[in-house]
């Protein structure tokens, strides 16, 4: 093929792209005028349209009950709460993963187990949860890693083999399907973001699903003190709280995302079908390419990737003269392709998991309160420090003969990988981030 971009050649994307090709989310004038009306009448701080979007959100899931919040972050918190997570308590989570999964443990008096991942779907590697488990376990954080579903079969089976509670993060892959089961439906309680990156994008929300009534009743007085009362707690032992956030925080949503939301509910499976087109096709046009492999389930179980968040191919730099992640990405950005090298870093390699002090003990917060220094079983995390993955396009559009340009310039790139991987072109970008590489956080 043609001389890589990067070393003087020409771009492989050439011409003007259609916008709606990436452009996300799709707004349009019923979105608008939904949340003109939330404006007009003042109703930002009201939970009349986040009332109705609840309903219609766990109808759709397939949820008896369903909870919004100001964001993800808090329908995490609130799910561990309702979970009964608690001083002294553990809670297993994968390493990689955005730390909304995990950090709010720490507000709780818990603490944190990092379970390793699988190589192929990047989610919590269910072989490596029983190492993790001790007396203080309480429950297990399922996070579904850039769209992929988690193998909850054995993962269900650990948790009920140790009565542990499973909570699902599902803010990579809203609207996804394991084995024919809808994600959030499988766990005992599950929760996501919906902010404005996300492929359910609402603004600014986030939204907790269960089908267990004590829990939902926990998940809302923690955090909802205007709906903290007989017309929706059930739970005896909880009605003596009336009136207050439990939590001390306030959880209400800014109607104008319930009112995005409640559009976008209406158009988002079809337009997740459109995405895994695209998707689809994209990794098709690079079956047997060495170097890369497609991050992606195979629907032929009824698993989906829901909207396919945030994209990423797996990377074998053996297969390709030792070429480094970082410099492919480098290539391919010459090329036209918007990548980076990476997903988020594990996180027991950041500082806040080692050594910082919340709550200012003479001990870092992850073993303040802890029964055993859960620090040492970071050291068999083999696989999330080693996984080389990149970024590639999110289409929104199947637009085939612009996504041959774009699966094109990646098979010219690895085309050139031993002029690419000579020396004096040695990537040096880091293979990762905290939150994504975009002007949005993850």
């Amino acid at each position: 093929m043609n001389q890589p971009a990067l070393l003087g050649g020409e771009k492989a994307i050439m011409g003007n792209i259609p916008d709606d090709l990436f452009r996300w989310p799709i707004i349009t004038e019923e979105d608008e005028s939904a949340v003109l009306d939330v404006l007009r009448r003042a109703a930002m701080s009201g939970t009349d349209v986040t009332e109705k979007f609840e309903k219609e959100f766990a109808e759709w899931n397939g949820n008896k009950y369903a909870i919004g919040y100001c964001n993800g972050t808090l329908s995490l918190q609130a799910a561990m709460f309702a979970c009964k997570l608690g001083v002294g308590d553990e809670l297993i989570c994968p390493s990689k993963t955005y730390w909304a999964s995990a950090i709010q443990a720490f507000n709780l008096g818990a603490t944190v187990v990092f379970a390793d991942i699988d190589p192929d779907t990047l989610c919590i590697d269910p072989n490596d949860i029983e190492r993790c488990i001790s007396p203080y376990t309480k429950a297990i954080m399922v996070v579904h890693y850039l769209s992929h579903p988690a193998d909850m079969d054995p993962i269900m089976e650990i948790a009920k083999k140790y009565d542990l509670k499973v909570i699902e993060d599902v803010s990579h892959a809203q609207g996804g399907y394991y084995k024919g089961k809808r994600l959030g439906t499988i766990g005992d309680v599950s929760a996501m973001s919906l902010m404005s990156g996300k492929s359910f994008a609402t603004g600014e929300m986030g939204m907790l699903v269960t089908d267990d009534r004590e829990i939902y009743d926990r998940a809302m007085a923690y955090s909802h003190y205007e709906r903290n009362n007989a017309k929706y707690i059930e739970t005896e032992y909880l009605q003596q709280y009336f009136g207050m956030p439990l939590g001390g925080m306030k959880g209400r949503v800014n109607q104008t995302c319930s009112a995005m939301g409640r559009v976008q509910l209406k158009y988002y499976d079809e337009r997740c079908i459109e995405i895994r087109k695209a998707m689809n096709y994209f990794w098709d046009l690079l079956e047997g390419v060495p170097g890369i492999r497609p991050h992606r389930v195979n629907e032929a179980d009824e698993s989906t990737m829901g909207g396919w968040y945030c994209p990423h191919g797996i990377f074998k730099s053996a297969e390709v003269s030792g070429l480094s992640v970082s410099k492919f990405c480098e290539a391919l950005r010459a090329e036209g392709i918007p990548t980076y090298p990476g997903a988020n870093y594990p996180l027991h390699t950041h500082k806040v998991f080692q050594s910082f002090s919340l709550m200012n003990t003479d001990k870092p917060t992850r073993i303040a309160f802890a029964h055993r220094d859960v620090r040492e079983l970071d050291k068999a995390l083999t696989v999330c420090n080693s996984v080389e993955v990149f970024a590639i396009p999110w289409f929104k559009k199947f637009y085939p003969d612009y996504i041959k340009m774009y699966a094109g310039a990646i098979k010219k790139v690895i085309s050139n990988c031993e002029t690419l991987s000579d020396e004096k072109h040695a990537g040096t970008e880091s293979a990762g981030r905290w939150f994504f590489y975009s002007d949005k956080e993850d």
